[in-house]
């Protein structure tokens, strides 16, 4: 009996650790703090990365999304510090090569780009929303992993950032087809007409 005994308390031990409710950390539990220093990276280089393309933005309404996600993305960097906190890490970043991308690719539109137009905007636009998408991929799937480690808490602080990024993806789609895609095109537009008039003036 004693034996029994012993058998089903080293297996109910050996489930405690495995599920993360045991004093030592599961694979699950490190798996989880790795993929938040790996987005802990990707925000606090956006902080960097929104500024410049503030900047380069034509249109005073994509600058204001622009700036207002700046404003969510430093309380995203604080929100992810106080989860290390609740998991009992020192917050710390891991190089997000997949974010460091899409920011290289933003930074090349710009530079591709002619300043003042809405062709530049919707490019920025283009990349704005890659890393909204990636974000959003992200954090839902941090937010799952905490449920299933009974982590409530740290997932209702994540998915408060997941629903300003889904907010920030649907603005900024309302702006590119309200009209920035249509001034776009406009542009295009105006200057094939102006390449036909040189063509003109040639003949």
């Amino acid at each position: 009996m004693a034996k029994t005994k012993t058998t089903l308390a080293k297996k109910t031990a050996s489930r405690s650790k495995e599920s993360g409710s045991g004093k030592g950390n599961s694979q699950l539990q490190e798996f989880f703090v790795d993929s938040l220093k790996d987005i802990y990276w990707a925000e606090k280089h956006l902080t960097k990365a929104l500024p410049k393309m503030q900047k380069a933005a034509t249109t005073p309404q994509l600058q204001e999304a622009i700036e207002t996600h700046l404003g969510q993305t430093m309380e995203h960097v604080s929100r992810l510090e106080q989860v290390f906190e609740l998991v009992g890490e020192k917050a710390a970043a891991k190089k997000c090569d997949a974010m460091e991308g899409i920011i290289k690719e933003g930074e090349g539109i710009i530079e591709e780009t002619e300043e003042g137009t809405s062709t530049r905007d919707v490019g920025l636009i283009l990349a704005a929303q890659k890393v909204e998408h990636y974000e959003i991929s992200a954090y839902g799937s941090l937010i799952t992993l905490a449920k299933t480690m009974g982590q409530d808490e740290i997932a209702d602080i994540l998915s408060q950032t997941l629903e300003e990024e889904k907010e920030a993806d649907q603005l900024l789609t309302q702006i590119a087809e309200s009209s920035i895609n249509w001034q776009a095109e406009e542009e295009d537009e105006e200057e094939g007409e102006g390449s036909e008039e040189e063509e003109e003036e040639e003949k």
